[in-house]
């Protein structure tokens, strides 16, 4: 289906997990201006929404008809599939007839969760993403990029980092548009860089040197335990630098193109408007 072809949908209330985060945040702005009722669930918003709590659920879904789920830290951590399959089995009692799903690229437990989603028996889109380049900007690489050093157990493997305002536009297209139920898009940028490289193009954009050491997986863990890195966030990182960036995701995808009918963000766009922003 083409971009053109998707029609707008009677408005809906969406209830955003995860709606301070990344995606969640941009989510929920584009859905408030298009004039969408929206509920951002977190642990300081009224309802409180806790992850850990199931208790405090279906108080979130009083009167929701399509669910974001991002679920924290990462559907690839143990107890994410079982706590994925408790929500939507929620959220089908409680009447919530469309689920979007932020997926991650080659983990075997984030693919079961999407197994989930798409067995539940509701409308779905799944939004199976590569590495975000805000990662850089908004996450744990702002630090080190800001000092001007960045290690990482990352070397020539190259991912197709990709932008999160793409991924909030092709999640709000899935909310708010016909067309997208029981698509998968695979969402990656246009071009595939490594680590190095890519730090090397925030280098040149800013104008300033920032060098790139690659480390070993031991190194890294050992490094973030200095900073105070909690635990269960370091087997996370390592388990992403040291099982998903293997290789097995050094491919380019369509899901942005065929979601919205245009080509998706390069990384040096979002390099340079991020370096024109001060934000390195």
């Amino acid at each position: 289906m083409k971009a053109n072809e998707h029609t707008q949908q009677t408005l809906q209330t969406v209830l955003v997990l995860g709606g301070t985060g990344k995606t969640g945040r941009r989510i929920a702005q584009q859905l408030t201006a298009k004039g969408w009722p929206v509920r951002i669930a977190s642990r300081s918003a009224s309802p409180s929404f806790d992850w850990n709590d199931q208790a405090t659920w279906a108080a979130n879904m009083q009167g929701v008809d399509a669910i974001y789920i991002s679920y924290q830290p990462d559907l690839a951590v143990p107890g994410a599939t079982d706590t994925i399959r408790a929500l939507v089995r929620l959220a089908k009692e409680n009447g919530v007839s469309k689920l979007v799903l932020l997926s991650g690229r080659g983990e075997k437990e984030a693919q079961e969760c999407e197994d989930i989603i798409k067995t539940a028996g509701l409308r779905w889109t799944i939004l199976r993403c590569a590495w975000f380049n805000q990662n850089f900007s908004e996450g744990y690489l702002l630090d080190p990029l800001l000092a001007g050093h960045v290690a990482l157990p990352a070397g020539d493997v190259k991912e197709p980092f990709v932008d999160v305002e793409d991924i909030a536009d092709v999640a709000v297209a899935a909310l708010t548009e016909t067309g997208h139920d029981s698509q998968l898009y695979e969402l990656t940028g246009p071009r595939l860089l490594s680590f190095p490289e890519a730090v090397a193009e925030i280098s040149r954009a800013t104008g300033k040197p920032i060098a790139y050491q690659q480390v070993s997986p031991a190194e890294y863990k050992d490094m973030l335990s200095t900073f105070g890195i909690p635990d269960d966030y370091i087997w996370l990182v390592n388990y992403l630098f040291s099982e998903v960036l293997d290789g097995r995701n050094a491919h380019l995808s369509d899901g942005v193109q065929r979601a919205l009918g245009r080509p998706a963000r390069e990384f040096s766009l979002y390099a340079a408007e991020e370096a024109g922003k001060g934000t390195w």
